[in-house]
């Protein structure tokens, strides 16, 4: 079964971040060049939050609100909660549906790896069962069969 290593790897996509003190402005124009709906803050070496689309939805109904102005660190949602390279599909799913997440960094021995959406893991885990049903089909063929010498014709 495939990891969040393996998908990270499909994936083949550079890891896109801003600071806690760049302005939501900065990080909309990143992530609309990017074409993605999440994005991390990074402190230092860590990755300390992360901030979506869904926490500039939430913030922009402040009357006060001004993405020109407005830090990140300000709006990002903080502690982030970590998959381990090695989680398969099925802990995955039930890390994003438990936690009620879209995304999920991934780490490796204590070093940041990249970035899941629920989208990653839902199309891998397609593919994964399509692959599943190709491969019992092939075995379960006629062909199958008639290599046993099986006659579906004779009775005993």
């Amino acid at each position: 079964m495939k990891t969040a290593d393996d998908i990270i790897l499909d994936k083949k996509s550079d890891v896109v971040y801003v600071t806690k003190n760049q302005t939501l402005a900065e990080a909309i124009d990143l992530m609309n060049r990017k074409k993605i709906g999440a994005i991390l803050v990074k402190e230092g070496d860590d990755m300390i939050g992360i901030w979506t689309e869904r926490d500039y939805l939430r913030s922009s109904s402040d009357a006060d609100f001004d993405p020109r102005r407005a830090k990140v660190g300000d709006y990002m949602t903080s502690p982030l909660h970590f998959a381990r390279h090695d989680a398969t599909l099925t802990e995955l799913e039930e890390m994003f549906l438990g936690l009620y997440l879209r995304h999920l960094p991934v780490k490796k021995n204590h070093r940041f790896l990249g970035l899941v959406s629920i989208g990653d893991v839902l199309r891998a885990d397609l593919l994964d069962k399509d692959l599943k049903i190709k491969e019992l089909n092939s075995l379960a063929s006629w062909q199958y069969y008639e290599n046993w010498g099986w006659d579906p014709k004779k009775k005993k």
